[in-house]
């Protein structure tokens, strides 16, 4: 099948054929003619299948008549992250060249002027992320009843991210006759009850089991001691023994890791870049050029770039931290072996990651096959933490860890002994810090010490704590003492009910 056979106009098929493609991939054959007879779609498809060509090409064609009025968007498309909305911002530039449509990118990141002024002249496609949208709308610089077409992309992160309240909200605000469209990798039961308060008798395109994972990519485990060192150690071990690496795509659990990681490859030689939720705009687009075009071969990254971006040749993927939702592990691995390339994606498993690993072979009814020893199989040092930071075999990033480990552990003593933030307790390798020399004591204060006390005093009580020094050498005073205010001597009253 071509893409002269699914409906497209003249204008879309000449900017397909100029991109370089000839033939669309399976979900792009099945749901671009349902979108052209105004059909609600729900589409499913394991990430890399081209499902963002499959909604916007037919947009492309259904834009070609009308105009757009001021502050009133003819469609939207709502994405979860600012790289994805800029990714699709792209791929309506890249096809939509032979046509004069306007489109407005609406992310966090980039000043409401600038925004404001495109929506203002109006525009036939609005990409936005739901929080910058609602900015807007509250601000009363956007009208949303002349949408025609509503488009949530990766809808199952979109839900799933806390963006429930504001997905329900702007679906409000849209026209019921709007047309809907839903398109994502993977689609949980507890998902599937909101798609279906969305869309109005949708049609339902499967091209692959939910939640499976793409047959050119080669997974395996690797297991590895749970402290952070022994895991970059492990980590750099696979980058410089793995075959055919052009590029790499590091996933972390926590961007306070990310950072971490990003310094130790720097650290030891190796050209990476990171991103995260916490970079602003301009850094975060930095590191994804410089990854695109090769110049930093290595990008250590959250779950915030594991989600539909497009960089289509990546060799490698290495899950640092076994991520904890099953579904986040389809995603991370689909950045790798697209188009039908092959890819290779390696998981890092410490003792205690068994549960979230089991999870993920069921979600993906496979067995992942593990290179070397199980975790189960690791010698009993690496299984249990060290006790000692003079046991650390990885001299190199000691500093890096002790350093580390200020910002982020939070020391309660108890006895000898300090607890750290996970709650394991370590024994101080380092040096008591000497205590203070005692100051020479007052002849007053020792005069007072000397002097006895009667039996029934107490140690003053917080409350008391305000009171003058003489007042802790007198005896305990009972109830008002010799004093009785005025008002307590007046006499009462009582009348007869």
């Amino acid at each position: 099948m071509s893409f002269a056979e699914l409906g497209l106009s003249d204008k879309v098929q000449q900017a397909v054929t100029a991109a370089g493609y000839t033939e669309p991939t399976p979900i792009q054959a099945q749901a671009i003619p349902q979108v052209l007879a105004r059909k609600d779609v729900l589409g499913i498809a394991q990430t890399g299948t081209g499902k963002t060509a499959a909604f916007t090409l037919p947009m492309l064609t259904m834009l070609e008549h009308g105009r757009a009025r001021a502050r009133m968007p003819r469609t939207l498309i709502l994405e979860p992250t600012r790289e994805l909305a800029a990714q699709v911002q792209d791929n309506f530039d890249k096809y939509g060249i032979n046509h004069k449509l306007s489109v407005a990118l609406l992310i966090g990141g980039v000043s409401f002027g600038d925004q404001d002024a495109k929506i203002t002249r109006g525009v036939d496609v609005l990409i936005a992320t739901p929080g910058r949208l609602l900015d807007h709308f509250e601000r009363g610089k956007l009208l949303l009843t002349g949408v025609e077409l509503l488009v949530i992309d990766e809808a199952d992160r979109m839900l799933d991210m806390g963006f429930i309240p504001d997905i329900e909200r702007i679906v409000k605000l849209v026209p019921f006759t709007r047309q809907t469209l839903f398109f994502s990798a993977t689609m949980p039961p507890e998902i599937q009850r909101l798609a279906d308060a969305f869309l109005h008798n949708p049609v339902k395109i499967e091209v692959a089991r939910a939640a499976s994972t793409a047959a050119t990519i080669t997974q395996r485990l690797i297991a590895t001691g749970r402290q952070d060192w022994e895991k970059r150690e492990t980590l750099r071990k696979l980058i410089r023994n793995a075959t055919d690496l052009q590029n790499a795509i590091v996933f972390c659990n926590r961007k306070r890791d990310v950072a971490v990681l990003h310094r130790s490859l720097q650290k030891h030689g190796f050209g990476a870049v990171a991103l995260h939720g916490d970079m602003d705009q301009h850094a975060r687009m930095a590191a994804l050029d410089s990854f695109r075009s090769g110049e930093m071969p290595i990008l250590v990254a959250s779950d915030v770039a594991a989600r539909g971006l497009d960089i289509p040749i990546v060799s490698h993927v290495f899950n640092y931290d076994v991520p904890h939702h099953a579904e986040d592990y389809v995603h991370r691995i689909g950045r790798t072996g697209r188009a039908g390339r092959t890819g290779q994606a390696f998981t890092l498993v410490s003792p205690g990651d068994e549960k979230s690993l089991a999870a993920i072979e069921k979600l993906i009814n496979t067995t992942i096959e593990w290179e070397g020893p199980t975790v189960a199989e690791l010698p009993p040092s690496e299984k249990a933490p060290s006790r000692r930071r003079g046991e650390r075999s990885d001299r190199s990033d000691r500093g890096e860890e002790r350093s580390s480990s200020r910002s982020r552990k939070v020391k309660v003593r108890s006895g000898g002994r300090q607890r750290s933030e996970g709650g394991e307790a370590q024994d101080e390798a380092a040096p008591a810090r000497e205590a203070p020399a005692p100051q020479q004591e007052q002849p007053a204060r020792k005069a007072r010490a000397e002097k006895p006390r009667p039996e029934r005093e107490r140690a003053p009580s917080r409350g008391s704590q305000g009171r003058s020094r003489r007042d802790d050498d007198d005896a305990p005073v009972k109830g008002l003492g010799d004093h009785v205010p005025a008002f307590l001597m007046r006499p009462v009253t009582i009348k007869k009910s």
